[in-house]
């Protein structure tokens, strides 16, 4: 359609009918955002903009209460649970009696996870599970005694994770809330990270070598230890590299803006969220905040292993993100967050200068 109005209808036509249609938006905008109730209707019957976003939030939900009731639990429950649990040990003054409305669910799901973890493909491994285990003998450990607080706690002296994960982490090593060593030197002074920020440039241009993959792995072990909605690490880095270029080329074609050097990828990075870490709509755009942390660690990193990067926009587009979630075989619930280009950077071509933001303009105190 766009092929055949390009041809018979001249430019300046087009130009004319696109200011029509954006000033007739730009009018109907202005009648129906005072109220809540016209807005969903404008959305609904006007514009498809959040249908894709709805089937997601939807598919994730499902796939959460499918997990909760499956043999093996939500990996995301747990998660979540546990370091709710965490927060609670650090409460100044600490309550004797917290956790009531969810400690019999977290060791359910505990003891479901114990059950099948040879099931698990991997997603929760041994240091997932110890680090439960820990978690939870610390807090039934120093918590009053309460009707649901001792069923709990009877349960979970019957959860064989002592032979399973192993035994409880001697108290030097217990993966629980800790004090960080203060007075050891901090490892990374502000002149360097901030020189670091400076040299970590969007490059286009990549000399034609194969990105080793284990620098990749050290770049996304950083920033895996990116802060994360409780803990919960919502997303995946699937990468696509020199083992397959033709792959790399396919998914560099389906981002806008890359047009004229997406050929020069030698590796490409696409980070998904899954909506099916969260049981409510109220987060579902914890994705795009979680996935952009662990990013913005992952491209610094990037750059201490002597490689560069490129970061990609994603925009929600209907016809890319079919194309996307087909090529990658995405999940309904799960989620383009941005792409990202890597490799090592042409030391004869530049980079664009992309001024900043002055500091007033950015900042705001109270």
């Amino acid at each position: 359609m766009k092929k055949f109005i390009k041809r018979f209808i001249p430019q300046t036509t087009r130009t004319r009918l696109k200011n029509i249609k954006r000033y007739l938006d730009y009018f109907l905008l202005k009648l129906i955002v005072h109220s809540r109730l016209t807005s969903t209707l404008y959305y609904a019957f006007m514009s498809s903009a959040f249908w894709r976003e709805h089937q997601a939030v939807a598919a994730g939900r499902l796939q959460f209460e499918h997990d909760y009731y499956a043999a093996a639990g939500s990996q995301y429950l747990l998660r979540r649970n546990i370091h709710r649990l965490e927060k609670g040990l650090i409460m100044k003054p600490r309550r004797p009696v917290f956790a009531l409305e969810y400690i019999s669910e977290t060791v359910r799901s505990f003891s479901q996870h114990m059950a099948t973890r040879s099931h698990l493909n991997g997603e929760a491994d041994r240091e997932e599970l110890q680090w439960a285990a820990d978690v939870l003998a610390s807090y039934f450990a120093v918590v009053d005694s309460h009707p649901v607080i001792d069923a709990a706690r009877r349960e979970f002296a019957t959860i064989n994770h002592k032979t399973a994960v192993g035994p409880t982490s001697p108290a030097a090593t217990a993966k629980v809330p800790y004090r960080r060593n203060l007075e050891r030197p901090i490892p990374v002074a502000y002149d360097a990270l901030l020189e670091l920020a400076y040299r970590r440039r969007s490059v286009r241009w990549f000399l034609p070598h194969r990105v080793p993959r284990e620098l990749l792995d050290k770049a996304i072990t950083l920033a895996a230890l990116s802060p994360s909605a409780c803990n919960r690490q919502p997303f995946l880095f699937h990468i696509f590299d020199g083992e397959d270029e033709k792959k790399v080329q396919q998914v560099a074609e389906l981002a806008l803006g890359t047009a004229g050097f997406n050929h020069n990828f030698p590796a490409l990075v696409v980070i998904i969220g899954r909506q099916r870490a969260y049981f409510s709509e109220r987060d579902r755009h914890i994705i795009y905040i979680d996935g952009a942390l662990a990013a913005m660690s992952f491209v610094l990193t990037l750059e201490t292993v002597g490689l560069s990067s490129c970061c990609i926009n994603w925009p929600d587009i209907e016809a890319q993100e079919r194309k996307m979630a087909k090529l990658l075989n995405l999940a309904l619930d799960e989620r383009v967050i941005m792409l990202i280009a890597v490799g090592y950077p042409d030391p004869n071509e530049p980079v664009p200068y992309s001024a900043k933001k002055m500091l007033h303009t950015i900042r705001r105190y109270n």
